[in-house]
């Protein structure tokens, strides 16, 4: 078992988020879009599950509840989405993607591509595959372990990042 802090997956996983979110922000601002990482994700799963509701679109983020209420609000405020109540639970409310919403997806994609290019740069596409591989089996047993603290709210919560 390992000591040295740069063998460590940890802080290794953290480094890169801070890479990627590093990556995300120089695309997305060298063009020009106002959009955090969450925002990006939040539109992403709208975009695929349109009419959703708000808390299964936390669990689709793998943020908690009370941080996608505050992502919801900023891109309904920028009319981006909106919120509806749902037909078969008044307390829930549905989201959809506006034209605009759907417009700033169409943008972002290719933004988000190339910080995804940028970030994995010093990888080989053999490489970059079993990496994408490696940390999708990695997350998805996290996720199928302990899917509750996801909508509860510490794991998920991180305040690193705006959102």
């Amino acid at each position: 078992m390992t000591t040295d802090l740069h063998d460590l997956p940890g802080h290794l996983i953290r480094r890169m988020h801070q890479i990627s979110v590093s990556a995300f922000a120089a695309e997305t601002k060298a063009a020009g879009v106002d959009l955090t990482p969450m925002q990006f994700a939040a539109l992403c799963m709208l975009g695929e599950n349109p009419g959703i509701e708000q808390a299964t679109l936390a669990g689709l983020v793998a943020i908690d509840r009370p941080t996608i209420g505050g992502v919801v609000a900023r891109l309904e405020a920028r009319g981006l989405l909106e919120r509806g109540v749902s037909p078969n639970d008044r307390r829930a409310r549905i989201l959809n993607l506006t034209e605009a919403g759907a417009a700033l997806l169409r943008e972002a994609r290719p933004l988000v591509q190339r910080a995804q290019d940028a970030m994995l740069g010093e990888l080989a596409p053999d490489e970059r595959d079993t990496l994408v591989a490696l940390l999708l089996k990695v997350t998805s047993a996290e996720t199928s372990r302990a899917p509750r603290p996801l909508a509860g709210g510490t794991p998920a919560s991180d305040t690193s990042e705006t959102d």
